[in-house]
């Protein structure tokens, strides 16, 4: 590599200088290693979390999402800026280190990189600091020029961090001025002008000193070597105090990040249900409540504000952004646990930290964990804090209700048990289909139907629907009518965790003693609970994944589109998409269907836009500027869409309500999956006449 260790004038300078640069050396490390160990403090006293399992999964995800960058191309300027400046800074490690090693000693070589491998790593890490150099530039103008609006912090949370990033931003162009100097001053102190990269920084740098005499280039090295060296352990302890943390933890956050899509942590980490009644208190109620890697997730946070430009809660104006659930834990930590004197701890976090209206209009739908780069997670913490409220008896009054009638009647409306079933009693539809309610070993597969679908009047068509298509394709089924509880989904992302072990614990029972092989359902929400909140149960599938099955065998088959000038657009639930990965069943069933225009929304599949139903919110009514619902069907009226298609109980029950709010009755219609399928396949015998449902 390049090096003063091969021009005189640049060795005997760093041997007089060699104490001091020793001195600087450790008080940098020294230094840092102080303030890593005090950031550390609030993880050691956070609450016990099991992240070791599965090594290589998790290497692999750190392959993929923090060394491959996997998803920040979703942005693409800034998606690409960060990348370049990633690799930059990958490539330039060595040689950063390497450097501030010459002023230990000055025949310090960097091995496996003489000849030409040697020469190949300095002409690229010569290009690698200047695009680091440029992106950086580019990076401030768009921060003070441009200002993208998902850098803007509102009043209610604080100052904004422009000036901190612009500072940062700065010493980073600063350290790759000097790391380019110190090369191009080595290289004319030296004469091998030949080994700099053509139009690289250090080039450019060579050019300006072309004309210094070896003496000055010379004293030119050590004083860009110096600078690089103040400039690195002044960056490397300047970030743990602010967004720039994340270049330290990101990769560890990566790595223990959870690998479970669609789950909720327990209670307690290695506590089970039978223990928690020795549970001092459920959720999160101080800030040591917390568990260390959601302690980590609030120093990982780089408050690019994606996850915040994504969640349905704070696009329409709830008291809600997930990028400050990050940044005032981050803030608060920093505050609480300072670098010198005693920690303040043990204070309450709803009050102080979040309000409980902010921790309320949560749904649960995962856009913002979808969007971060490093896998942030703010679902368990919302969870947790719920908990945490409900604990303490602090339940919103809408909630209350169907809260007791859950826990009475095992569903949110207080209707009796033995009406769940009587949805398939009418006698216009056991004319076309019997549905059995299951006794031991009654049937292959078992329905569940769930609350929403079972009671209320608009949602039970779904139900029809859906138990006539598993007729149709001749499958053996049946439900468990009154012997169904509600699945518990909503209740245990409320945070009501004892009154969940109660619902799911039932519906265990029953489902074992039907005795079926396998679980349908045509609520995502249902499907979500059965597949990732349950235990020892069969396995379950979402009806449009049974229905897309069938098509490719060839056992299901319909008849054309008979209004035809009809465009349909397709909603994607998710509890079905974005936490199960179920973006393609319902399209393929879609377009199986001949006739059938079809156009996507610019939110879908992993971007969908929530319907606002999500965590018991069908019976909450949050303070917001705009429904959710509504923001969504304008959506679908910009996507030139007439029909809405959802797979989802609880998004036909807002995208239908919202359709009225918006004006658009008589404009636009919804229909679920199951309910348009049920009126396009081809049954033996005469057809059934097209209804209303989606045009």
């Amino acid at each position: 590599m390049q090096g003063p260790q091969e021009v005189s004038q640049v060795i005997s300078l760093f041997e007089s200088a060699r104490a001091l640069l020793i001195a600087m050396h450790l008080a940098g490390l020294g230094c840092f290693a102080y303030i890593v160990w005090r950031r550390l403090v609030p993880l050691m006293r956070g609450e016990r979390d099991c992240r070791f399992d599965r090594p290589w999964t998790r290497l692999t995800r750190v392959a993929q999402f923090w060394f491959g960058q996997w998803k920040h191309p979703r942005y693409p300027t800034a998606g690409i800026l960060h990348i370049l400046i990633f690799t930059g800074f990958i490539l330039l490690v060595v040689r950063s280190f390497s450097t501030l090693l010459v002023g230990l000693s000055s025949k310090v070589l960097t091995p496996g990189f003489s000849g030409a491998a040697g020469h190949f790593y300095d002409v690229a890490t010569d290009y690698a600091a200047t695009v680091v150099f440029l992106c950086v530039l580019v990076a401030m103008v768009r921060r003070l020029v441009f200002k993208p609006a998902r850098y803007a912090v509102p009043p209610r949370y604080g100052k904004a961090h422009t000036a901190d990033a612009i500072f940062l931003l700065a010493l980073i162009a600063l350290l790759m001025a000097a790391d380019s100097l110190f090369v191009a001053a080595a290289a004319q102190a030296s004469g091998a002008h030949e080994s700099l990269a053509f139009f690289s920084l250090p080039w450019a740098f060579q050019l300006v000193l072309d004309s210094t005499s070896r003496v000055t280039a010379a004293n030119l090295c050590f004083g860009a070597y110096v600078l690089h060296a103040f400039a690195f352990y002044f960056l490397l302890c300047y970030r743990p105090f602010g967004i720039q943390f994340h270049v330290e933890t990101s990769l560890f956050n990566v790595y223990f990040a959870k690998l479970d899509r669609g789950t909720v942590k327990p209670v307690r980490w290695g506590v089970d249900d039978k223990q928690l009644e020795q549970v001092k208190h459920f959720g999160v109620k101080a800030f040591e409540d917390f568990t260390w890697k959601h302690m980590l997730d609030f120093y990982s946070c780089a408050d690019c504000g994606r996850c915040s430009d994504n969640c349905p809660g704070n696009i329409v104006g709830r008291p809600i952004s997930p990028r400050f659930i990050s940044i005032k834990a981050r803030d608060y930590a920093f505050q609480h646990y300072p670098m010198f004197g005693k920690a303040e701890n043990g204070k309450p976090v709803i009050g102080s930290l979040y309000s409980e209206d902010e921790v309320w209009s949560c749904t649960t739908c995962g856009a913002c964990e979808e969007e971060c780069p490093l896998l942030i997670e703010n679902i368990d913490k919302i969870v947790d804090l719920r908990r945490g409220l409900i604990d303490d008896g602090n339940v919103p009054q809408s909630l209350q209700k169907p809260l007791k009638a859950l826990e009475s009647r095992g569903n949110p409306y207080g209707k009796m048990e033995k009406k769940r079933g009587e949805w398939a009693s009418a006698k216009d539809f056991q004319q076309t289909c019997r549905v059995r309610t299951l006794d031991n070993n009654g049937a292959a597969t078992l329905y569940f139907v769930d609350s929403v679908t079972s009671y209320d009047d608009r949602m039970q068509s779904i139900a029809r629907a859906t138990a006539r298509i598993l007729e149709s394709v001749g499958e053996n089924f049946g439900i468990l009518g009154a012997g169904e509880k509600d699945s518990g989904h909503e209740v245990r992302r409320f945070g009501e965790e004892t009154l969940f072990m109660t619902l799911r614990d039932h519906n265990v029972e029953a489902i074992k003693k039907s005795g079926v092989k396998r679980v349908v359902t045509a609520d995502p929400h249902a499907f979500n609970a059965l597949k990732h909140d349950y235990k020892d149960v069969p396995p379950v599938e979402h009806i449009s994944q049974v229905i897309a099955r069938d098509i490719k065998a060839g056992m299901l088959k319909f008849r054309p589109i008979d209004q035809s000038e009809n465009v349909y657009t397709y909603h994607d639930p998710c509890y079905l998409g974005r936490h199960n990965q179920v973006y393609d069943d319902p399209r393929d069933v879609l377009d199986a269907i001949p006739g059938l225009k079809r156009v996507e929304m610019q939110r879908s599949r992993d971007r969908s836009f929530c319907c606002g139903g999500g965590g018991l919110m069908l019976f909450y009514e949050p303070k917001e500027e705009q429904r959710m619902g509504v923001k969504r069907v304008q959506m679908a009226a910009d996507a030139g869409a007439n029909v809405i298609v959802t797979a989802c109980p609880f998004c036909m029950a807002n995208i239908e309500d919202a359709i009225k709010v918006a004006g658009l009755e008589g404009k636009m219609t919804a229909i679920d999956l199951a309910e348009l399928v049920d009126q396009q396949m081809v049954r033996p015998g005469p057809q059934p006449a097209a209804t209303t449902l989606g045009g």
